[in-house]
């Protein structure tokens, strides 16, 4: 690496240090939600739910087939919308389904089986993971410092369709991963149509609450 590219580097770290915690959080906070929604059994984000079904039709661990479907996808947002890779990126290709897996593990271990089939543990449990997900979706969109692959889909589908509000696109991009899902077997829950409805809404609120904040340090 030569010392002007250092630079550079130093300089985004710098500069958008505050934004690539709270990214890096975010993440976090998506892969331990997702954890609690899939053992609730009551749907997860739509991603989760098709590349979840499609990991077991073709025998992988969804932390693998999750990461082989995001560098597919990465391909194309190199070709077209280059600028929405950042250092985010690679905290979601790499790390949400892995965080799942591992505090589904952890879960496995220290809770019993019971809380997530009990009508009120399991509703109380999944309404909070869902709305942890959702938020921690939200607040990881706006970030601006690199989006998942899948997460860029809509807005690429939005660069295309400009006269469609961008929450709209992503309730169609949502909607079309779980007909993915069912095609290769899965059966979608609640939860599937109730991210694949709130989370493009939510993100378009939570940009315009980061754009006010922004503005005002100018």
């Amino acid at each position: 690496m030569t010392n002007k590219k250092r630079l550079d580097v130093k300089a985004y770290l710098k500069s958008n240090l505050k934004m690539i915690i709270v990214s890096f959080m975010a993440v976090f906070g998506m892969g331990f939600s997702v954890s609690f929604l899939i053992l609730c059994n009551l749907g997860t984000d739509t991603c989760t739910f098709m590349n979840r079904n499609v990991a077991a039709k073709i025998g992988t661990t969804f932390g693998n087939w999750q990461l082989i479907f995001n560098i597919f996808f990465l391909i194309l947002v190199i070709i077209f919308r280059r600028d929405l890779i950042g250092i985010g990126t690679i905290f979601n290709m790499v790390l949400i389904a892995y965080y799942a897996d591992f505090f589904c593990w952890i879960w496995g271990k220290v809770i019993p089986d019971n809380v997530f089939t009990e009508p009120l543990s399991r509703g109380i449990i999944f309404v909070l993971a869902l709305a942890g997900f959702i938020i921690s979706a939200a607040i990881y969109m706006n970030t601006r410092v690199g989006i998942a692959p899948y997460d860029a889909i809509p807005v690429m589908f939005n660069d295309i369709f400009k006269k469609l509000p961008f929450f709209i696109c992503r309730i169609i991009i949502d909607s079309s991963c779980i007909f993915v899902g069912m095609a290769v077997g899965g059966k979608p829950a609640i939860g599937n149509f109730l991210m694949a409805l709130l989370l493009g809404p939510a993100i378009a609120i939570v940009g315009k609450i980061f754009d006010v904040k922004m503005n005002k340090g100018k």
